[in-house]
């Protein structure tokens, strides 16, 4: 033989040998039901009167490693029945020459016991016999069985290679009322399988080796069968598309190659080419549906807020793996500050009206509220009142700086009954709620009174409301429709009122509030969370006097922000001769850090390209690795007196398409055509005569931002997924689909594959 004819005939033998490393049966559903499947099967119980008997394929077809994986799966099938026996029933075969009865159904009482004698069943070896121990079976009956009293199951384990027939041995038992199991083991005959197993065959046939996704389908077929009631009321069977996959050899053309060949009447030697054929192992497809049980995860009422990925942890936790700068509260939640100096009071009604539900409600709201907007350098302090037919300070104003220490204390607060006395309490908050000192002057913090109430007062408010806001106290009201009318002349106007309709509703007012709290100090959509890009032109055109305008535009616009890293966060792009970051967007956590680095930017001088800053922007400044945010709206704003515009509409669009929106601010006498084609479609281009005139524009730009900051959000625009990988959106977030090498939530690390 030619040697590249014997080296490959090694190698296709050598390949031949290689393990298969795909399932022979796979599920074709998304990791997350494939863990849902896996979880619910251990929850599935049968306890019902019924006979089950497995078969074990013991011959050496089958092979001791592949035995020991069946009695696994026998193993894991009894831990979800309730053997006893008045309930269920168990016992065991092993065939392959010969049947060999293990223990029968009556041997054994306990699911301990039954689960002890599989584990000491010896592998015996042999031919494969499955057809001789079906007719053993239809002769003899179930040993120590209830005939027909009861169900009658039947779990064959095979890999389906029998020497003599099964069909009608197997069709004989099925008519007697016995249902058929065939489950496969190692590399299964799946045609014989399907011969052996009840109708409908496609839930009657499963395979061992995935041990949980065949308990699951087992206990599946007998719910939907009647025969068990093994799940909870909220767990469904439902039909997936699955494949399954049979090792085949076969015969496949590799080529022709010279031959010899002699010829009786002349005695000659012939050259010819004949043809050359290899023999291969392939795995032959069957494409199949499987029906499986699975229940909810704590993962489906998507706990996980603002782009955060739920990881279920077990069969009821889950893990939040949030975006960048959402990791500090639970659930990704949005995490606020108060930065103006306030005491503030929370006013909560006790009484019969409100009844107890509405004042847990009450003290939860309060709960979440401080978790959600205090820390050690918070200059709000706090204070709890409840009323009924009387005022009780529960905690003074300021007394708990620890935000725990303040939460314990709230559980303590009790629920009192009584009338409504809302008006009273009023006056009393006002008189006496916030301490006896008091400060004047610009010391003096600004004190707000926060009403939470579910039930009309049954004396006058007005009278009382009018002396509590003369004495420089801030009304704000959070209740029920019921008493929006009585709130909103409580607090003397609508917009410091907020109404909820349900207890969700209640919490989703948080931001609301928080933002109330300080809009003297700061007008503006502070509790929308966004990211904001501002790109300044800082070329010759311009000149560093103008420039220094824009920087003053900027910081005050700046101002009119929540700026921390959970609401909003602000980045700045400078470029002329050369484009610069001036700072990432995760950089300036705080307000006062922002202005200092917003004066600090650098006048750069030259000639400047927008093109070249917009796909700077782009590609090294909103994104996941310099801190943008997944599920946050994203925005940039451009300031330009115009040249060097002619190369940005195309970038500009691009940003565009990926979910980020761009701004136009032009400066300038007469709007160039490049402005005009970078603005884009949209009603994004503001026109500034002068530089000087900045200042008139900041309401419309600020309108315009906050605008952007409500339109509904795609997660996966821009991408959260690092180093190449594909965002997937999904049930409301999003996965990512990491390339070769990578791996993680966001494909964040470097896979290290074993040597």
């Amino acid at each position: 033989m030619p040697p590249f004819l014997l080296l490959e005939t090694v190698c296709v033998f050598l390949f031949s040998r290689v393990p298969p490393s795909l399932p022979l049966q796979e599920v074709h559903v998304s990791k997350e039901t494939i863990g849902k499947i896996s979880a619910a099967s251990k929850m599935m119980w049968c306890s019902a009167a019924v006979d089950i008997m497995f078969l074990l394929d013991g011959s050496n077809s089958v092979g001791k490693g592949s035995f020991e994986r069946s009695k696994h799966f026998a193993i894991t099938v009894c831990d979800g029945l309730d053997i006893s026996p008045e309930r269920v029933r168990v016992g065991a075969f092993q065939f392959s020459s010969t049947p060999h009865l293990e223990f029968p159904l009556d041997s054994f009482s306990t699911q301990q016991e039954v689960k002890a004698r599989i584990k000491r069943m010896v592998f015996k070896g042999g031919r494969t016999e499955t057809g001789l121990a079906l007719k053993y079976l239809l002769h003899r009956g179930l040993p120590g069985g209830r005939n027909a009293s009861v169900p009658q199951i039947l779990i064959i384990v095979t890999d389906g290679k029998s020497q003599g027939d099964v069909a009608l041995p197997s069709k004989q038992l099925k008519e007697r009322g016995v249902t058929v199991f065939a489950v496969g083991v190692r590399f299964p005959r799946w045609e014989e399988l399907h011969a052996l197993a009840s109708e409908p065959r496609e839930q009657h046939v499963l395979l061992a080796e995935q041990v949980e996704d065949a308990t699951n389908g087992l206990f599946s077929t007998l719910s939907s069968s009647a025969i068990c009631s093994s799940t909870t009321p909220d767990c469904r069977v439902e039909a997936h598309p699955c494949e399954r996959r049979t090792l085949e050899m076969v015969r496949e053309f590799a080529g022709n190659a010279p031959c010899w060949r002699g010829s009786r009447r002349t005695l000659a030697v012939l050259a010819a080419h004949c043809p050359f054929y290899s023999w291969k192992r392939v795995f032959l497809t069957h494409p199949a549906t499987c029906y499986r049980t699975t229940c909810p995860g704590p993962c489906d009422s998507q706990p996980c807020q603002n782009g955060g990925t739920c990881v279920p942890e077990g069969l009821d936790g889950y893990q939040c793996l949030c975006p960048l700068a959402f990791g500090g509260e639970a659930n990704c939640a949005l995490k606020l500050s108060l930065e103006c100096r306030v005491d503030l009071l929370f006013l909560l009604d006790s009484s019969a009206g409100t009844t107890l539900d509405g004042f847990l409600r009450a003290k939860v709201f309060v709960k979440r509220f401080v978790q959600a907007v205090l820390s050690k350098d918070s200059r709000a302090r706090v204070g709890v009142a409840t009323y009924s037919r009387e005022l009780l300070v529960a905690v003074p104003v300021g007394e708990y700086q620890d935000v725990p220490d303040l939460v314990r204390s709230l559980d303590g607060i009790p629920f009192r009954g009584g009338p409504t006395l809302t008006g009273s309490a009023l006056r009393q908050a006002a008189e006496r709620g916030f301490g006896s000192a008091t400060r004047t002057g610009q010391d003096r913090p600004r004190r707000v009174v926060v009403l939470l109430t579910e039930s009309r007062s049954e004396d006058e408010v007005a009278g009382p409301a009018r002396h509590a806001r003369a004495r420089e106290l801030l009304l704000l009201g959070v209740g029920s429709e019921a008493v929006r009318a009585e709130l909103e002349e409580i607090t003397g106007s609508p917009k410091h009122v907020m109404v909820y309709s349900d207890p969700q509703d209640l919490l989703n007012q948080i931001p609301e509030l928080q933002g109330k709290l300080c809009s003297r100090q700061r007008p503006g959509c502070r509790t929308q969370a966004l990211d904001l890009v501002f790109m300044l032109d800082t070329s010759a055109s311009v000149g560093p006097e103008n420039f220094a305008q824009m920087q003053s535009f900027v910081r005050s616009c700046a101002l009119q922000f929540e700026v921390n890293p959970d609401v909003t966060q602000v980045g700045l792009v400078v470029y002329g001769s050369q484009v610069q970051t001036a700072f990432g967007l995760d950089t300036k956590p705080t307000r006062a850090a922002l202005l200092r680095a917003i004066s600090q930017a650098p006048y750069l001088g030259g000639v400047g390209s927008a093109g070249t800053a917009l796909l700077h922007i782009y590609d090294k400044v909103m994104t996941v690795q310099r801190g943008a945010r997944p599920g946050v709206p994203k925005a940039v704003v451009v300031l330009t007196g115009g040249r060097g515009a002619e190369d940005a509409a195309v970038p500009a669009q691009k940003l565009r398409n990926n979910g980020i929106s761009v701004l136009v601010v032009g400066v300038g006498p007469v709007l160039s055509e490049g402005l005009r084609r970078l603005a884009g479609p949209r009603d994004s281009l503001i026109h500034v005569a002068a530089y000087a005139d900045l200042r008139y524009h900041q309401d419309v730009l600020i309108e315009w931002l906050c605008g952007e900051a409500k339109r509904p959000v795609n997660i996966c625009k821009p991408s959260p997924c690092m180093n190449e990988g594909s965002c997937v959106l999904q049930n409301g977030s999003y996965r990512c689909e990491c390339r070769d090498g990578w791996e993680g939530p966001h494909c964040e690390n470097r896979f290290l594959r074993r040597p």
